[in-house]
């Protein structure tokens, strides 16, 4: 099979979206088929990455205003170009915004079937930045994504929701995790002694730092007693939350075994963003054999079970988060428990399983899109 995936980030950015992209090439790539990834450009200076075992095409683009860590792209005949050379039977499109519009009206040219993964709450996006545009979102992400053979859903919340808004043959496709690099005796017990030298228990949140994260929900569980909260990533809001978050220790963007390491070292792991599709930093840390506290809404209502491998509470309430994360930090059989759990939850979440789930939805796509021009 011929793919190209055009993919609105890819490493190496940080972000859900590149590396769902990157694993998903690596798994075609893995399975025998012919792959290129179309992407933004990144920024001057910025290492290249070779880690996505296919060509990449690179497409100018500029820094998001405010946000220089997201990169948008231009126009460019690149994205066509690279559909129409590859001879590709399929496109691919990872949460479709700006380059994945190009690519799916190029695939439409071309009469290439196209495949629409969704990843980004753009709805939730505009509540929290613009405090309006909800509607609006709505109806770009339903334009966009009626333009596909089919849209994949991260989780069953993004799924219900696609659908409420009219976007049409949707179908559940979860995401994998890396169980082999995240696993709890990845636990290091120096680097918990250099996290917190007290004896403290730790607390983590990794993820972007930006507003609609709502990192500063974990306000109360930096004054809890005998609690360290560690802040992993970088983004737009750090300033704001080195000074909202009193005593809380900001590591700044990790990746890789480091990241590994510090998931498996921590006591709780906590997620407070309400606009998650699906929410991989969940299921990492239930991989590490760590307890999650996560908001009851979006992707981690399919990831937490409550009560069984962490605790769900309602969104945006800090009080909420603070006293969750206290049940957990008062009892460590719990904590082990709920941490045991997790892990054998996601056991058979692997990279290779969800794409050869993924690689079933694209077979599908061709064989609708043959009967119909036999038709």
């Amino acid at each position: 099979m011929r793919v190209v995936i055009v993919t609105e980030s890819f490493p190496p950015d940080v972000n859900g979206v590149a590396h769902c992209a990157l694993q998903t090439a690596r798994h075609l790539a893995d399975r025998g088929h012919d792959c290129v990834v179309v992407a933004p450009a990144t920024a001057p200076g910025t290492e290249a990455d070779t880690s996505a075992a296919c060509p990449l095409v690179r497409v100018p683009s500029l820094p998001l205003p405010g946000y220089p860590q997201v990169r948008v792209a231009l126009p460019s005949r690149r994205v066509a170009a690279a559909i129409a050379e590859h001879r590709a039977d399929l496109v691919h499109l990872a949460s479709p915004f700006v380059l994945g519009v190009r690519g799916m009206a190029a695939a439409a040219r071309l009469g290439v079937p196209a495949v629409a993964v969704y990843q980004t709450d753009l709805a939730g996006y505009a509540r929290t930045y613009m405090g309006a545009g909800e509607a609006a979102a709505w109806r770009r992400i339903r334009s966009v994504h009626s333009a596909a053979d089919l849209t994949l859903a991260p989780s069953g919340a993004a799924l219900r929701d696609l659908q409420a808004h009219g976007v049409p043959r949707v179908s559940l496709w979860p995401r994998g995790v890396d169980t082999v690099r995240f696993r709890p005796d990845r636990r290091d017990e120096a680097l918990r002694r250099e996290l917190a030298p007290n004896g403290e228990l730790i607390v983590g949140y990794v993820g972007r730092l930006a507003p609609e994260k709502q990192v500063e929900l974990l306000a109360g569980v930096c004054g809890l007693d005998g609690v360290r909260v560690v802040v992993v990533g970088d983004g737009p809001s750090r300033p704001g939350l080195e000074q909202a978050l009193p005593g809380a220790l900001f590591l700044g963007r990790r990746t890789g075994d480091d990241l590994a390491r510090l998931f498996a070292s921590l006591d709780v792991f906590a997620h407070t963003g309400p606009f998650e599709t699906f929410c991989q930093t969940v299921q990492e840390a239930m991989a590490s054999g760590v307890p999650v506290v996560a908001p009851a809404a979006g992707g981690p209502l399919d990831l937490v079970a409550h009560g069984r491998t962490g605790l769900l509470v309602p969104p945006r309430d800090g009080a909420a988060v603070r006293d969750a994360v206290w049940s957990l930090t008062a009892d460590p059989a719990l904590r082990a428990a709920y941490g045991a759990a997790g892990r054998a939850a996601v056991e058979g979440r692997t990279w290779a399983a969800v794409g050869d789930r993924l690689i079933g939805h694209y077979t599908d796509v061709l064989a609708t899109r043959k009967a119909v021009l036999a038709a």
